[in-house]
């Protein structure tokens, strides 16, 4: 079997037992490699009074920097490194794999761990990230499930893993349904340059003799974007239509919306920009419903009159001739419903291979 193997100038990050990111928890936030763990030597507050301090005491700045860093690596040696063994092999990571990971390199190597410094820290390690994005995603086939909202297409996405497909979820990894309700409660997304580390993360992990599944998507999910090589690709491999009856797609939706069905109110209130698209009339009815709480009609008004006819237009565009193609219809969006659909389908698209 094929995988792909990281290139010459950076590391394998699987061979490390330990990866640590010794940056900021700002800048750990806003992207960090999978897996890494976050013990900085400054914290957000140290690490901003030792930048304003550098522009005019550079020394100053050095010094107190040093305090901060010692004395928060001697915490994280205590609460988190010493949980690894002598023998373990250890990475670790700033900005520029400068000065806050020599920091880390020495008291580790004083201590007789097994360290290596990353080349460039994070800096070279997103121009990586960027570089793989625009061929990795190429490289692979896909088999892309497009069908109306509600109908199951996650679920079997699952259905297919646990039949020992390869599946990437891309909503899953943008924490993010897709729509403009499609906000997780109390989740928020990942900041763009952390989804493309996680999406190549799980690119990387699969080999290129099988194909991927995947659902179909637009150019963005929720604010993040897809890389262009992965989007061009889907829209190149087979597509399968998914389909479902209108009973099971509302009951998927009380089941994944349920704080919508809490607070339909909410839920309308979301969708207020469609007024010029579907006319005042339309969001009215909408209105009543959810201050009448009839759920299931307030659910299945909304996927008839807006989102399917949505969805047809915007397969016609990306997928033109896929009303031709015969529908996968699912009467069961229960797991072990869609276990024989899957298994079905993964002989299928084998043999067509």
């Amino acid at each position: 079997m094929n995988h792909f193997k990281p290139p010459e100038f950076t590391f394998d990050f699987s061979k490390y037992d330990l990866i640590i990111d010794a940056r900021s928890p700002r800048e750990f936030e806003e992207d960090h490699i999978p897996g890494a763990v976050n013990l900085p030597v400054a914290n957000n507050e140290e690490y901003a009074e030792v930048g304003t301090m550098h522009r005019t005491n550079k020394h100053g700045a050095y010094k107190i920097g040093v305090q901060y860093s010692l004395k928060n690596i001697a915490r994280h040696l205590e609460e988190t490194v010493s949980k690894y063994d002598a023998t373990s092999n250890i990475l670790v990571y700033c900005f520029r794999g400068g000065k806050r990971s020599r920091l880390w390199l020495d008291a580790l190597e004083t201590i007789g761990y097994q360290v290596e410094r990353l080349p460039g820290g994070w800096k070279k390690y997103r121009a990586y990230v960027n570089e793989q994005l625009a061929v990795v995603p190429a490289q692979f086939r896909y088999n892309v499930l497009s069908g109306p909202t509600g109908c199951g297409k996650t679920r079997l996405l699952y259905a297919l893993e646990a039949c020992g497909a390869q599946v990437i979820d891309l909503e899953e990894i943008a924490m993010h349904r897709g729509s403009v309700i499609g906000a997780l409660p109390g989740t928020p997304q990942p900041t763009q340059k952390l989804f493309d580390s996680r999406l190549l993360q799980k690119l990387q992990s699969f080999s290129n003799d099988r194909p991927i599944w995947v659902e179909a998507e637009s150019k963005k999910i929720g604010n993040v974007q897809l890389p262009d090589a992965l989007l061009a690709t889907m829209r190149k491999g087979a597509i399968i239509p998914v389909d479902a009856d209108m009973g099971q797609r509302v009951l998927l939706w009380r089941e994944d919306y349920r704080h919508f069905e809490e607070d339909p109110q909410a839920l309308v209130g979301r969708l207020e920009y469609l007024r010029p698209l579907v006319g005042g009339k339309e969001l009215d009815e909408w209105r009543l419903l959810a201050e009448e709480r009839k759920i299931p009609e307030l659910f299945e008004r909304i996927m008839r009159n807006h989102y399917d006819p949505a969805y047809a237009r915007s397969t016609q565009k990306n997928y033109p001739g896929i009303e031709k193609l015969d529908k996968v219809f699912l009467t069961d969006l229960s797991h072990d419903g869609l276990l024989p659909v899957a298994r079905t389908l993964i002989e299928q698209y084998a043999s067509a291979d």
